[in-house]
């Protein structure tokens, strides 16, 4: 195996480039990577043997650019390249560009590739192999008026999806005819920036379905296995952010019946390499065929946690020509195990992603129970270049319960602070007694959205302002020690120093006005009678209370200090309170702002127009996902500042609106 592959290339980024990294490494193979401007200084590119730069920024001057990948690759003399997942990694045309350039691709053929890459074609082939398809229209007319029609045939509510698309881009749920239009127009601007290509789908959309999928792996010389199934109902956007292997209640029959069904799909094609065949589950236990992925899964890890299996690493082997390791009946499973997908978004804003810095990252200790994936170390910083994506935290237990366990108190010990994340949020959602029970379908979020975008129950206010001002207290005598005449602690003769700390908390009206005495027992706050101090081993001391907590000290844009707690009781976060800049940074009103950076899709309105509440205005792309900016209210628009293509900064004016 060494003396046929020593050298290979990586046409891909952050935590799959690294995790590919990883095993080539215990395989004593050197790894190249490739980076954008953007990534001058990423971990993948510090982890790599060799780097090479591949252009701007944006992914179709860099990562989608086939040519520049097979350049680099020639440059270093590797011989082999491993896609990731994403970017070009199902492909047809890279596949087939490598091959004439006599380097080696680590995925299928290209004839699978092209075969599955047509949703609508995939569907045919997966009928002539007796897979269960899901009723919807697949055919090559693609006028408005027949997908329309065909939506009403089938009968609402209809799933549309890209038909060359993964991901969730390129995809909406249409719960009535009304709605299908701006449905349908959105799908295809998104597939068409994400892919290439708007062909849509047309399906009946399963009202109570699960998303399970089966881990499939062949060789050169018609072996083919299954690894067990995944489920990965818990989606955002039709994005996966929590998945677990094994799927909850499946009996071994259906466990069975799934796995050789995704084998019949796998070998209809002539599969070579890893594959995941994705399946919606209905509650009778029948499974249908949505679409089979090429490539490796961003969620493989909980698949290897459970078999034992580096999915990787049978990928170099099946490349070069190897037999596949084992055989069906050697693969055994073991345990239970968890990925929940770690966000640089703010779930509690219609998971808008959320750029900037990692100024303070802690992360659980890596153990044979809990692992992190990540491409990122604290420093780094979140562009909207990208998927907003920070880790995975993958954590494998005896039984599901045990693992359950294990995964709520990970989350905890996740700490993240410079960026907002969905941390909190993936506890809430791990933490919901339908979740413990299993009983979830892919419309988890949707049916579950009110309680899990409720703050849980955790350190009492008071606690976590006063933790937050005692340390404010405590950074600033540190920082004073070397120059006493600038110890500004408010020290006087026979009397306890005084010190007044005003902080603002998200979503508060007025700002909390902390008048604190400083004690030989600590920090002592009057109006709410409660005393605080630091233990040698840095643990809070709060009235008899004690608790381990870190306190993550950052700038906010406008260049305030934040400041977060983060305890096995969730985070709390609180800024120092500037009335001066507050009025500085207040939004006029009647303006909409851009809530990102981003690139301007598409607006929908001129000055002078009318509009009226929850009308869409303009549609932003920003990390290869779409957002609609609606009127707030009836309105006269009256400027809009930008036009289609142009790039917008966080926070910039959109468009100003008037009223009577």
């Amino acid at each position: 195996m060494v003396q046929q592959l020593s050298k290979i290339l990586i046409a891909n980024r952050g935590e799959i480039a690294c995790r590919v990294i990883r095993t080539a490494r215990e395989m004593g193979i050197k790894t190249v990577a490739v980076y954008s401007d953007a990534d001058a200084n990423a971990q993948h590119v510090l982890q790599a043997d060799e780097a090479v730069h591949i252009g701007g920024s944006q992914s179709s001057e860099s990562y989608l650019c086939a040519d520049k990948v097979i350049a680099a690759a020639k440059r270093t003399g590797a011989q082999a390249i491993h896609p990731g997942y994403g970017f070009l990694s199902e492909n047809e045309s890279f596949a087939e560009a490598l091959q004439d350039a006599g380097l080696i691709f680590i995925g299928p053929p290209v004839k699978a590739i092209a075969a599955m890459g047509s949703k609508s074609a995939a569907k045919n082939i997966m009928a002539e192999a007796g897979v269960p398809l899901v009723p919807g229209y697949h055919g090559e007319d693609q006028s408005d008026d027949l997908l329309a029609a065909e939506a009403e045939k089938i009968g609402y509510p209809v799933l549309l999806k890209a038909a060359y698309g993964g991901g969730g881009k390129g995809m909406r749920i249409v719960e009535k005819a009304s709605e299908f239009a701006e449905a349908l127009a959105s799908a295809r601007r998104e597939a068409k920036a994400g892919f290439g290509n708007d062909k849509m789908l047309v399906e009946k959309f399963i009202t109570r379905p699960r998303h399970v999928e089966i881990q499939v792996f062949c060789d050169q010389h018609g072996n083919a296995v299954y690894l067990a199934e995944r489920d990965c109902s818990v989606q955002r956007r039709h994005q996966k952010v929590v998945e677990e292997a094994p799927a909850p209640g499946l009996s071994e029959e259906t466990r069975k019946a799934m796995g050789d069904a995704a084998v019949r799909a796998a070998q209809a094609i002539d599969y070579v390499g890893a594959g995941t065949v994705e399946f919606l589950f209905d509650e009778d236990e029948s499974f249908y065929f949505m679409e089979m992925n090429t490539r490796l899964q961003v969620e493989h890890p909980v698949t290897e946690m459970i078999t034992g299996v580096d999915l990787v690493e049978w990928q170099l082997r099946v490349a070069v020509g190897e037999v596949l390791p084992m055989q069906q009946d050697e693969i055994v499973l073991d345990g239970h195990a968890f990925e929940a997908r770690i966000y640089a978004e703010n779930a509690d804003d219609n998971f808008m992603p959320s750029t900037g810095t990692l100024a303070y990252l802690r992360h659980p200790e890596v153990s044979p129970y809990v692992r992190w994936d990540s491409g990122i170390v604290e420093g780094d910083e979140v562009t909207t270049f990208y998927d907003p994506m920070i880790a995975k935290l993958i954590v494998w237990d005896i039984d599901r319960e045990s693992a359950l366990r294990r995964l709520t108190n990970a989350l905890r010990e996740t700490r993240i602070a410079g960026v907002t994340t969905n941390t909190d949020y993936l506890h809430r959602i791990v933490s919901h007694e339908a979740f413990q029970k299993a009983e979830f379908t892919t419309r988890f979020i949707e049916q579950y959205g009110e309680a899990l975008h409720k703050r849980e129950a955790g350190l009492p206010e008071p606690v976590n302002l006063l933790t937050i001002a005692a340390s404010i207290i405590r950074n600033r005598q540190q920082a004073a020690n070397q120059d006493p005449w600038s110890r500004a602690n408010g020290w006087r003769v026979n009397a306890a120093a005084k010190h007044r700390i005003c902080l603002q908390t998200a979503g508060a009206e007025a700002a909390t006005i902390l008048n604190l005495e400083e004690t030989d027992a600590g920090i002592y706050w009057p109006e709410q009678e409660i005393s605080l101090r630091f233990a040698k081993d840095g643990a809070v001391l709060v009235d008899g209370l004690r608790f381990h907590a870190d306190i993550a000290h950052t700038k906010t844009a406008e260049g305030s200090s934040r400041y977060t707690v983060f305890s096995h009781y969730g985070r709390f976060d609180a800024s120092v309170y500037d009335a001066v800049s507050e009025l500085i940074h207040e939004e006029e009103a009647g303006s909409l702002t851009a809530p990102m950076n981003g690139t301007i899709v598409a607006v929908n309105v001129a000055a002078g127009d009318t509009v009226t509440e929850g009308q869409a205005l303009v549609v932003m792309e920003a990390m290869k996902m779409e957002y609609t900016i609606r009127a707030p209210f009836n309105a006269t628009v009256e400027q809009v500042f930008f036009n289609a293509g142009e790039l917008v900064s966080d926070g910039v004016e959109l468009i100003s609106l008037a009223t009577e």
